[in-house]
Order: C-alpha cells, then sequence, then structure tokens
C-alpha cells in the first residue's frame, strides 16, 4: 500500500462555485471572509481529482491536533473522526436517543494527488453551543455549508451544521478542536463491545437486501451513491459523508426507531418522498449540506417507530427510488 506524506499549508483554503461576502463586525470593521472560492465555470469529469490511498502514519497529526483518533475507510482514501455526544440527554417522540442512532458529530478528511486534503464535517450541537462554535469555525477559516435538524421534536433542542474545508489537515483539524472546545463533547473513550441488537436482524438485512452492522447498539446500513459526486474539481467518497445512512435503534417487542438521512438528485426527490410515506414514514429535514457538489445533491432525514422489518420493507422502497448501492 502507497502512503503519501502531507506537506504543510500556511493557511486552510475552501473551494467552490460560490462565493460569499466577508463578514463585516458591528463596529464597522471587516472580518473574515471565510468560503468557497469561486472556481470558474466548474468541474469537467475527466478532470476531476480523485483521492488518493494514505496510512495511518499519515494522519497522526491529525489525530494528535483532534485529541483522538480515526479510521481509514476500506479502500484507505478516507480518514474519519467520530465525536459522539454521548453528554447529551435527548428525547424525541418519547424515545431516548442514543449517541450512536442520531448525536454523532464527525469528520472525515481525503487527500488528493496535487498535496491538498479537503475535510467535510457535521457536528452535533446544543442550542447554547450553535452561536460560539459558529465563532470559532469562522476564526479558523472552516466554512459551515449547512445549519440544520435530524431529529422531529426533542428535548433538548439539538442542531446540526455542516463543516467544509481544503489545505492541511492538522491546520485543519486544531480549528475543529477549537470549535469543539467551545461544546461540552466528552473525550474520545476506550472502545467496547457493543450490546446486542434486540431486534430480527436477519429479516431486516432480508428486507434491505444488505447486511448491516451493530455500532454501539444501534444497527446501521450505508449505501454509496452510483455515481461520481464532487466539490469543485474533487470527487468526494461515500465516507465523507456523500451516503445513505439508515439506523435501526431497538424499543422492544422488535420494534425499532429509525433514523438517518438519503442522499438523492432532484429527480429522486419525490419518489423516495412517496416511497416513505406509503410506509408511514415521516419526513423530517429536506435540504443541502455542501454549495457546490456536482451533481447536486439533496438530504432527506426521516423518522418512525414501528416493527423492524415492516419498515426495512418500505425503507427498501426507498431505497430502490434512488441510484444508491450498498457500500462497500
Amino acid at each position: 500500500m502507497h502512503t503519501v506524506s502531507f506537506p504543510r499549508v500556511g493557511r486552510i483554503r475552501t473551494t467552490g462555485l460560490v462565493a460569499i461576502a466577508a463578514l463585516v463586525t458591528a463596529s464597522g470593521g471587516s472580518g473574515m471572509a471565510t468560503a468557497y472560492a469561486a472556481d470558474g465555470d466548474g468541474p469537467h469529469q475527466d478532470r476531476l481529482l480523485r483521492p488518493v490511498a494514505t496510512g495511518e502514519a499519515d494522519w497522526k497529526a491529525t489525530a494528535q491536533a483532534l485529541g483522538r483518533s480515526g479510521k481509514l475507510s476500506t479502500d484507505h482514501t478516507v480518514y474519519r473522526v467520530g465525536f459522539p455526544r454521548a453528554d447529551l440527554k435527548v428525547t424525541s417522540k418519547g424515545v431516548p436517543v442514543k449517541a450512536g442512532f442520531a448525536l454523532g458529530s464527525y469528520a472525515a478528511f481525503a487527500r488528493y494527488g496535487d498535496g491538498q486534503s479537503m475535510m467535510m464535517g457535521d457536528l452535533v450541537v446544543t442550542e447554547d453551543e450553535v452561536g460560539k462554535v459558529t465563532d470559532a469555525l469562522q476564526a479558523a477559516g472552516i466554512s459551515q455549508t449547512a445549519l440544520h435538524k435530524h431529529l422531529p421534536a426533542h428535548e433538548p433542542p439539538v442542531w446540526w451544521t455542516h463543516i467544509h474545508a481544503m489545505g492541511d489537515p492538522a491546520t485543519i483539524a486544531r480549528g475543529i478542536r477549537a470549535a469543539l472546545d467551545q461544546t461540552a463533547t466528552p473525550p474520545a473513550s476506550a472502545p467496547s463491545s457493543p450490546p446486542p441488537i434486540d431486534l430480527d436482524t436477519a429479516g431486516i438485512d432480508a428486507a434491505l437486501g444488505a447486511k448491516g452492522t451493530n455500532d454501539g447498539g444501534v444497527y446501521k446500513f450505508t449505501f454509496a451513491r452510483g455515481e461520481d459526486v464532487s466539490s469543485g474539481d474533487r470527487v468526494t467518497p461515500a465516507g465523507m459523508g456523500v451516503s445513505t445512512g439508515l439506523n435501526f435503534q431497538p424499543t422492544g417487542g422488535g420494534k425499532a426507531a429509525i433514523n438517518g438521512d438519503f442522499v438523492m438528485t432532484a429527480p429522486e426527490v419525490q419518489n423516495v418522498i412517496r416511497a416513505l410515506r406509503r410506509g408511514d414514514i415521516d419526513i423530517v429535514e429536506l435540504h443541502n449540506h455542501t454549495l457546490d457538489d456536482q451533481p447536486r445533491m439533496f438530504y432527506m432525514h426521516f423518522w418512525a417507530v414501528d416493527d423492524a422489518v415492516k419498515l426495512a420493507r418500505t425503507l427498501h422502497q426507498a431505497v430502490a427510488a434512488s441510484d444508491i448501492k450498498p457500500a462497500a
């Protein structure tokens, strides 16, 4: 396996098709412009840069800056670090929400052949933390590309902010750490064996035509897009967050709460909505996660509590309505 070294880059550079105006302070001074820089007429498929394979050693400085290590994807192109909000006691529709079910912050990094690294991620923050996290991200030159909710009516109120940056990964990581320091996100904990899943996992697998994984007592599925999705002139692999995630949290008696995120092109959106509603699965949010993806991607969160296999059959119909396949 070939690995690449990471040359230092003096500052973080964000890229994209949309330019955002500089912030102006209340006193009249100019603030920092943190945005996607203009990329001209946009990427051409034959000129897209693809992420290169890396090794664990290539991300040592990034892990040190974040104060915790991550995991490499199976193809060694994405280094993903999780920051589960195990400190939060969130209840949605009467269901206590596990951190691994819907409260998992993360940052994912990919390295490209020109020596630049891309970071995409999602931070879970309380309403009291949103402003301070926003200021820390802006001060670090890290772009915010979305702010929304993933759950239906829940207490306490929680928000999800998507983030993006280009440059030296350790420098980006220090900016993320500064934002996390504005929250009560707990430090990394020692890995432990997940509890058994109190669900008919074989029936769920058969209904979805895929094999799920036990992540801390939550049964999870990940589906990747069938086509390349790019940001600027770079392919963004599924491990960066460009994926459909389906999560089952057991609630007893063979039932589960389900939550997750469908990634869709515009022509797929209504078909997926109709498929979900035929099985009485609620739509929570429909939005974008990035500013310059091609093709343009829409993301949709959902929620239901019912027999887990029954819900899996409905989710299968929604999966079939979009161009996705089980991720490697």
